[in-house]
């Protein structure tokens, strides 16, 4: 494998509204300890020390907010209706990129050094890293009708984090090329056929989805809750 030490750029798509997460304000401004989901995303991926440039995708409604939410020299763009087309527009702005992560703002807590792993079997020469870690529940699958049909073996499953990590040819190359949704950009690289590299990921770069998972946030950063 030939490594690739070319421009590191971290696209954080943001235009969730987050409904089941119960709070008045869209999911990536959902403040946790004095700073907004978003922006801790965004400090983690700046603090990993590997991350060149941070390109942040939200609703043209949210563009100056975001501004003003975040350090000078993140560039925030304009995203679609579907987060892939947020993707893609982010993937337009970063045009010498040579590799790109893809990082939920919903996982606000993840630990920079996780950033700084998924980095460096890039640059090793992988062309697609996902964290992951192993699932404790038994997971069953179901038809439409709710009646269980198999039982998928455990030790073969494993639950997916980001930031996803991506030669950033192999990533445009997936958006361009492959047709339908994927839950994760790593699905869309599947099915050109290409390999993804998994690593060992963190519990801390859990996704913040419901209004149990902001609880845990802010017990995590020792925080109490609004009043």
């Amino acid at each position: 494998m030939s490594g690739n030490e070319g421009p590191v750029v971290a696209l954080v798509p943001a235009a969730g509204r987050g409904v089941r997460l119960g709070e008045p304000v869209p999911k990536a401004f959902v403040e946790l300890g004095g700073r907004s989901m978003l922006r801790r995303a965004v400090d983690g991926l700046l603090g990993s020390g590997v991350v060149d440039t941070v390109v942040v995708i939200v609703p043209d409604a949210l563009v100056e907010a975001a501004r003003a939410d975040l350090p000078d020299g993140v560039l925030v763009v304009v995203g679609g209706e579907e987060r892939a087309d947020s993707v893609r527009a982010g993937l337009a702005a970063a045009p010498d990129a040579a590799l790109v992560l893809v990082h939920d703002a919903a996982r606000a807590l993840t630990p920079p050094s996780l950033i700084a792993r998924v980095v460096a079997e890039l640059q090793a020469g992988r062309t697609a890293v996902v964290p992951v870690l192993p699932v404790s529940d038994t997971i069953k699958t179901v038809d439409v009708l709710g009646t269980v049909t198999g039982t998928p073996p455990r030790s073969e499953l494993r639950a997916v984090q980001t930031p996803q990590g991506f030669d950033a040819d192999l990533l445009r190359r997936a958006y361009r090329d492959v047709n339908g949704d994927a839950t994760d950009d790593a699905g869309l690289v599947e099915r050109l056929g290409e390999q993804v590299r998994t690593i060992v990921g963190e519990p801390e770069a859990f996704k913040i989805t419901t209004p149990w998972d902001l609880a845990l946030a802010r017990v995590l950063l020792g925080q109490a809750g609004p009043e």
